[in-house]
């Protein structure tokens, strides 16, 4: 197909307990691109109008929850370390109060080990700032009562009842360190910062201060002791966790997965009801279509809702915002597999306007043909045959993401084998097809009676003195390639004006009519001069006819429409946009097609770089460990070659596609048809 699928625009009514399964089908499916305008065509009275507004609002309100269950699914997940995905599967179904009650249990269940897991992260290092001060200052020759100003630490000691002790310890939690002395003796300890929540608590609970005797100078072993004993329970409690949170990987992982799918599908419908336009208990879905899918999506629609399902089908001409211009219809391509994997190429400069010339087709040969030019070489174009074939494994994760270039590598390893048997290199070594090139080219001599030595291979890009002519006819033949390329661009460009009614530009403008014959004629003139002709007095009419059309292009079409005044920005406006206009149309045709010398540059370029690995590899064959070292230059320069020329030659290729023939006819973009679904990445 040559040109975009038909499109249709449908409006689908059903029952408002029909909507969420009439979301999944399309949501999996990806078959229909909801329409910019969701209005009804009839209009609303007062009473639907608030139904209207009130099922919209309970939408957003079930978006907000959703939203908020998935929110608390990744506060579980990154706590667990679980990657959640963020699209729904094939399988997902929309989640219910089972499973809201689950969201619930298992946030409920690993808030409650988080927060156990920060509160004796915080005790753990409090003890540990508490042990190393109290070891620090132990064997501090110093008074006790001196150490309150020695240390970071404060020290209190005297007599609590031991059932105040316990009560004392869960208040102060992790701020400070209780350690029995026997009986009612106790000595707390905290941090200078914590002392006056210590003695807040110390107070609240009767502590009564016993006076420290003059001199004493050590501190009571017990609080060290029962400082390391809580240390190590402390970590011991934060391994545990550890384990737990292992558990809880392991049993909830999937059940989180499906879950977060589950409400992924949710957020992404009930986003979408919040949009659509609701009459009574009736939800109205209107969106684009390929003409060609509708009649099997009528019936599977049907077969879904038992039959409670209503479609009306429009042509874009029906619709009113389309002929406005407020509303673009999408653009969807149906192609054979080798065309479809340049569709990319094509999207990531624009997509064409609906009812117009599908450029894919001429994309993917034109893409094909030139970079095998530039890069023949049976060895080198064979390795990006099998990368081509290793890209095309579905089964081989690593390279999942790369699957589409898996056939235009295919593509263009084979275009660039053929070239390299024209040119005779394989892997840069230029004696291997000599023979078998001198045979076949030795049998068609003799079929056409010709005698003498075959020649070593049928296309000799370096330049020697015995094929610098053939060189030349290379260059020639990469000239020939552009002028057809560019031909091809301009009469897409013209059957895509005719095709949109502005006929103006398809006969008037420089890539109109007027412009191809310029073109045309400018070339039959240097064609003939080359082959030993003049220029004549009848060229320079064929130059100035269509340079006239060109010229005076704008006041020729307003003649024709009969729009008033002709000269619509005045008379020397007009005459400088026309000069500009002829100068640039004469720059334009003349860069384009001295671009494509590229092609031919860069074929040299591959052989000269062939050459020379070639070359270097031959002249260290004869040293000590020469084959070992001319084994070793001959993979390091074709790795080198097919990384790096490799690159820039496709790089040079799709900008020939994008400056040399798009530029021709992508003057207005349309838009690519993106259906909706659930999941954006969609395995071919």
């Amino acid at each position: 197909m040559i040109r975009p699928r038909k499109m249709k625009q449908i409006e689908l009514t059903v029952l408002e307990r029909d909507v969420d399964g009439l979301i999944t089908f399309l949501g999996h499916r990806g078959v229909m691109q909801f329409s910019q305008n969701h209005e009804l065509r009839v209009p609303l009275d007062e009473a639907q109008t608030k139904q209207k507004s009130a099922a919209r609002a309970r939408a957003e309100a079930l978006y907000q929850g959703t939203q908020e269950q998935l929110e608390k699914l990744k506060r579980v997940s990154v706590y667990l370390g679980i990657e959640l995905p963020t699209e729904p599967e094939e399988t997902s179904l929309f989640p219910g109060p089972a499973e809201a009650a689950l969201v619930e249990e298992i946030h409920a269940t690993v808030t409650s080990v988080n927060a156990q897991e920060q509160a004796l992260i915080q005790e753990r290092e409090h003890l540990e700032v508490t042990l190393n001060e109290a070891r620090a200052i132990i064997n501090l020759n110093a008074p006790f009562s001196a150490m309150d100003q020695l240390s970071y630490l404060t020290l209190r000691i005297g007599r609590l009842d031991p059932n105040e002790q316990t009560g004392l310890r869960e208040s102060l939690a992790n701020r400070a360190v209780v350690v029995s002395l026997g009986a009612d003796r106790v000595v707390a300890a905290a941090s200078r910062k914590g002392r006056f929540a210590l003695d807040s608590e110390l107070k609240n609970h009767s502590f009564i201060p016993i006076t420290v005797p003059e001199g004493y100078r050590q501190i009571p072993p017990e609080l060290l002791t029962s400082l390391e004993s809580r240390l190590a329970e402390a970590v011991r409690e934060l391994q545990n966790l550890e384990e737990r949170k292992r558990h809880f990987r392991n049993d909830y992982g999937p059940t989180l997965r499906a879950l977060a799918r589950s409400y992924s599908m949710a957020a992404i419908a009930a986003q979408l009801k919040s949009k659509l336009v609701v009459s009574k208990n009736l939800y109205v879905l209107s969106g684009w279509v390929p003409a060609d899918t509708l009649k099997n999506l009528v019936a599977e629609l049907t077969k879904l809702t038992d039959g409670r399902v209503a479609v009306r089908a429009f042509a874009p001409d029906e619709i009113v915002t389309v002929k406005e211009g407020k509303e673009k219809v999408p653009v969807s391509l149906k192609h054979g597999a080798f065309v479809q994997s340049f569709e990319r190429v094509v999207f990531s400069y624009g997509a064409p306007r609906y009812g117009t010339i599908d450029p894919t087709p001429f994309v993917a040969v034109s893409f094909t043909i030139l970079f095998g030019i530039m890069f023949g070489d049976v060895g080198q174009g064979f390795v990006l045959l099998l990368l081509g074939i290793l890209l095309g494994k579905r089964n081989i994760k690593a390279l999942a993401g790369f699957t589409h270039y898996a056939i235009p590598l295919k593509g263009v390893g084979i275009a660039s084998m053929v070239m390299g048997l024209l040119s005779g290199s394989v892997f840069a070594h230029e004696e291997l097809l000599v023979v078998p090139t001198q045979k076949f080219l030795g049998f068609f001599m003799g079929l056409w009676g010709q005698t003498g030595e075959p020649p070593e291979r049928i296309l000799h890009l370096m330049p020697e003195a015995d094929n610098i002519e053939k060189l030349f006819y290379f260059f020639g033949f990469t000239l020939g390639v552009g002028i057809l390329l560019t031909s091809i661009g301009l009469w897409v460009n013209i059957s895509n004006q005719i095709m949109l009614k502005k006929y103006e530009k398809a006969l008037f403008s420089k890539t109109g009519i007027a412009g191809v014959l310029l073109f045309w004629y400018a070339l039959f003139i240097a064609v003939r001069c080359l082959l030993g002709g003049h220029f004549a007095w009848f060229d320079l009419l064929g130059l100035m006819v269509p340079g006239f059309c060109i010229f005076f292009g704008p006041v020729i079409g307003r003649l024709i429409s009969k729009e008033r005044p002709l000269l619509a920005e005045g008379l020397m406006v007009f005459i400088m946009e026309g000069f500009v206009e002829i100068l640039e149309t004469l720059s334009t045709y003349i860069s384009n097609t001295v671009s494509f010398l590229r092609v031919g540059a860069f074929a040299l370029s591959h052989g000269v770089l062939s050459f020379i690995v070639f070359t270097l590899s031959g002249m260290v064959s004869h040293l000590t460990g020469g084959p070992l070292f001319s084994l070793i230059i001959m993979l390091v320069g074709n790795i080198v070659i097919i990384l790096l020329e490799g690159m820039i030659v496709a790089i040079q290729v799709v900008r020939l596609q994008y400056y040399e023939f798009f530029s021709k006819f992508f003057t207005e973009t349309g838009v690519e048809f993106s259906p909706f679904r659930f999941r954006r990445e969609v395995k071919s």
